[in-house]
């Protein structure tokens, strides 16, 4: 047993508040969506996230149909201002939240060659797959305390590539696919460094890769055929729920087997150097007197 999950086991192990509710990220299509519906159906409040109104409305309405209960939350996580004020909005509006499903991505894109930025200037994937998850789990660490028993599940990837400290923002030779197993290793790494940190609080922080080449819009957008169903994704990211609930904290599962993530992304000095760069970027969405991770 890890330091992790016996400091989970201390606070009481799958002890999470009746109707503490769960916020997943880009929930209006694929793994999202689906995800909703079975949380749903597990009796869990959702908190949908999406860009779109329309669409985030009816996933509401779905699941309020089914017997659900749900709200829909709007932001564009390729703003970080967007993604530090969606946090704020959800911690205003509820004291404790027991599940966060940094769920929401960009992928690797159709044309490998061209290098997209987010709304503040950066490299669009690293942006919303890494630092938005990032602003998002750090606004939202007092619910998540207050719940007593939470859990961050990071939705990561099988593809880890470290990320270059002198080409943050990759610049040069850029490749797509590159750029977004960059930023899984980044969520990866990121899933590592707080995970003993924010055992403390009684909140369990996981990633999982769901599933190779799900068929969502993110794979056909990228011209690839499905290898996988978002069946099977969810099936493996309420595995790694599950896992949470009996304890397991700062690991990594492929599917729904507890696996090892990239080398690097457990050492020491290469979460130093990420969590330095990091505070840099994502600083003017913070309170002022530097982050906490």
């Amino acid at each position: 047993m890890s330091r992790h999950e016996r400091r989970a086991e201390q606070s009481g192990e799958g002890q999470q508040r009746p109707g503490a509710p769960a916020l997943i990220t880009g929930a209006t299509s694929g793994l999202g969506r689906s995800l909703a519906r079975a949380l749903a159906a597990r009796g869990w409040t959702v908190l949908v996230h999406g860009r779109d109104e329309s669409r985030c409305a009816a996933v509401v309405e779905e699941l309020r149909t089914a017997g659900g209960t749900a709200s829909p939350y709007l932001a564009d996580l390729s703003s970080l201002g967007e993604a530090a004020e969606l946090g704020r909005r959800v911690a205003a509006e509820h004291s404790s939240l027991g599940l966060l499903v940094n769920n929401a991505g960009v992928g690797a894109g159709r044309d490998a060659r061209r290098r997209a930025v987010s709304r503040d200037g950066y490299e669009l994937r690293f942006a919303v797959n890494y630092l938005a998850p990032v602003v998002l789990t750090h606004a939202l660490r007092t619910p998540l305390r207050a719940a007593g028993s939470a859990q961050v599940l990071n939705i990561g990837s099988i593809g880890q590539s470290p990320v270059d400290p002198d080409d943050v923002q990759f610049t040069r030779r850029y490749d797509g696919m590159e750029a977004y197993t960059r930023s899984k290793f980044a969520l990866a790494a990121f899933t590592f460094t707080i995970a003993e940190e924010y055992a403390c609080d009684g909140i369990r922080v996981n990633c999982v890769h769901p599933a190779s080449y799900m068929d969502t819009t993110m794979v056909t957008e990228a011209g690839v055929r499905p290898w996988s169903s978002v069946e099977e994704g969810t099936k493996a990211v309420l595995h790694a729920i599950d896992e949470g609930v009996r304890g397991s904290s700062g690991q990594y599962y492929n599917a729904s087997r507890r696996a090892k993530a990239h080398r690097l992304a457990y050492a020491a000095e290469t979460q130093r150097r990420l969590t330095s760069l990091t505070d840099q970027l994502i600083a003017p969405t913070q309170d002022a007197g530097g982050t906490v991770w």
